[in-house]
């Protein structure tokens, strides 16, 4: 792997934030589909995404921002959102009970979605991202970090939206431990990083 560095998004620029999130199905869903309720989000117009996420990642403020942005010999090349579980509201109002293990656990960072643009995929950016994830939830003051994987099946192609969500042998690789198996290919992970 080249050489690989990490920004939080509000500390990147915005072309370097749109060339990654215009990527693949990135570029329609701009990391909003767990942000609003389901109907809200039907209802939502590509300028509306948009700008959430121009204001979600406030290029050039302090504090924490949705997601951190990946850069390969200096060139934007990935993402992965990670952010407080409580930003993603859709994660308490979808059906799919896996979505909601252990609501009372406090200081739960979500991470929800992974990036990677052509010409930079199947290179390992992924296992990067996810070990970025433990650098910033340390640095942000998370507890615990949580994901929520496919496992792929024995000899089986990944399509990329599944892998958008991450797949299991990457969160294993940066410390999440299984910690749910609600379907057959479907995990929940977390990482814990201090008690609470």
């Amino acid at each position: 792997m080249p050489a690989f560095a990490w920004l939080p998004a509000n500390r990147a620029t915005r072309d370097d934030v749109a060339a990654v999130l215009g990527a693949g199905g990135a570029a329609k869903c701009r990391c909003q589909a767990l942000k609003v309720a389901g109907w809200i989000w039907r209802d939502t117009t590509q300028q509306q995404r948009d700008a959430a996420l121009v204001e979600q990642t406030a290029c050039g403020t302090d504090g924490p921002t949705a997601g951190l942005i990946g850069y390969v010999d200096g060139e934007p090349a990935g993402w992965v959102a990670v952010e407080p579980r409580e930003n993603y509201p859709r994660i308490w109002s979808r059906r799919q009970p896996w979505m909601r293990q252990d609501p009372e656990l406090k200081g739960v960072w979500s991470v929800t979605c992974f990036v990677v643009r052509r010409g930079w995929r199947k290179t390992g950016l992924m296992y990067e991202l996810a070990a970025a994830t433990v650098e910033y939830g340390e640095q942000t003051g998370a507890q615990v970090l949580e994901g929520y994987p496919m496992e792929p099946a024995p000899g089986k192609t990944v399509i990329w939206d599944e892998a958008s969500v991450g797949l299991l042998p990457v969160f294993l690789e940066a410390g999440y431990e299984v910690v749910a198996s609600p379907t057959l290919r479907r995990r929940v992970v977390r990482r814990r990083l201090r008690e609470g």
